[in-house]
């Protein structure tokens, strides 16, 4: 039996995407920046599927530039943007992104331009004061702050972020990834200027990403080569796989409102249910604002790489925290930033659930889970009465 909360690491595909993407890959492999009909009808379909993500983000077609993931959109906005204005750029970002945003910001401050990472508060939210604070005096300033975090689901206020950058001038790029099929995503609502997604993230495949780009952003584009995605992002467009992206999108506009409604109820109940059967148990996250189906919990006294292996065992997926630190035994930045106590933050683990999930699945951890934790407790060396220094 496997239980899979591990969905903010990526997505089981769709069925549906899997049907829209199988012409492409069989009979329609037609390079679609060809001159002759058979790449043309392909063109047509690459056409009808940016109007779909287009709509997904209520944005024009224009705006819409594929690339092969959100690492590569978060490095093509970030590292776009400080090439146009040059070493003039300063850039703003938060002490909780991805590192897919807070490697290039921190790359760039290593070649010489400034770069101001803001802290968070216990539930992980920035303080709007401190942004502000930041852009003052700026000409030439690059924003990146993620629309929600992807260990404890935390919401940042974004609309505001993004009036904060307008007042001042500033270039807003946020990493969307994980609102992406969870929460309406309206770039007319919410006006940034160059906004990152990942197809993986809401069960299309690995592979695809999406760049939007606000008409009259300023950057320079990072992959260089070809004509293609009207000159911001060289390289044969993965038809495919833009197929594939596109039907996620539809199925996410369709369906996202009733599914997370089922997910949170799902997500709530898991979350009551640990916290009863588990003392000395935190929740971590701003739990007011935060996405439905994410779920972060600090186990005290023990370590979250134990509780995920012994998961694994019967069957449970979840994680420490971002899949793409997972090689890593060192704390989250993200819990580590928000103050948790040393004496949970090693403890730290995500349930991250998806449509696909059912009140079976949250039985089942339920049933398993508890034992786990007291187990592991039980050989634990550490317990209440430890020093808090020995968790260091």
């Amino acid at each position: 039996m496997t239980v899979y909360f591990d969905s903010n690491a990526t997505t089981q595909v769709a069925p549906e995407v899997v049907d829209a993407m199988m012409p492409f890959l069989r009979g329609r492999y037609g390079n679609p920046s060809s001159m002759h009909a058979f790449g043309g009808e392909v063109a047509k379909d690459v056409a009808r599927a940016r109007e779909e993500v287009a709509a997904f983000l209520n944005c024009s077609p224009e705006e819409v530039v594929f690339t092969s993931c959100a690492t590569e959109s978060d490095n093509t906005a970030i590292r776009g943007v400080a090439e146009y204005f040059g070493k003039a750029t300063k850039v703003v970002t938060t002490a909780v992104e991805h590192p897919a945003v807070l490697q290039p910001c921190r790359r760039l401050k290593a070649q010489g331009h400034e770069v101001v990472e803001l802290g968070v508060d216990g539930v992980g939210q920035i303080d709007l004061g401190e942004l502000r604070e930041a852009l003052k005096g700026t000409k030439n300033a690059l924003v990146s702050a993620m629309w929600a975090n992807n260990e404890t689901g935390t919401l940042f206020p974004v609309e505001e972020i993004a009036g904060i950058c307008r007042e001042f001038g500033a270039t807003f790029h946020t990493d969307a990834v994980q609102v992406a099929g969870k929460i309406p995503v309206d770039v007319r609502k919410v006006p940034v200027d160059l906004l990152s997604m990942s197809g993986h993230k809401f069960h299309a495949p690995k592979g695809i990403g999406i760049l939007y780009v606000r008409k009259g952003a300023r950057f320079k584009p990072f992959m260089l080569g070809g004509h293609q995605e009207a000159g911001r992002r060289a390289g044969t467009e993965n038809v495919p796989y833009i197929v594939g992206l596109a039907e996620a999108c539809r199925l996410a506009r369709e369906g996202m409102a009733a599914e997370s409604a089922k997910i949170a109820e799902m997500r709530d109940r898991l979350e009551a249910g640990l916290l009863a059967a588990c003392p000395d148990t935190l929740v971590n996250g701003d739990r007011a604002h935060r996405l439905a189906n994410t779920l972060n919990l600090s186990f005290k006294y023990i370590e979250g790489e134990a509780i995920a292996y012994h998961l694994s065992d019967l069957g449970i997926c979840i994680s420490t925290g971002s899949a793409c630190a997972s090689g890593s035994l060192d704390p989250s930045h993200v819990i580590r930033a928000m103050g948790v106590p040393f004496v949970a933050v090693h403890g730290s683990v995500r349930f991250s659930l998806s449509r696909y999930n059912t009140m079976a699945d949250v039985d089942y951890a339920l049933a398993n889970v508890p034992p786990v934790i007291k187990r592991l407790r039980e050989l634990s060396p550490f317990g209440p009465d430890s020093d808090p220094t020995t968790f260091k």
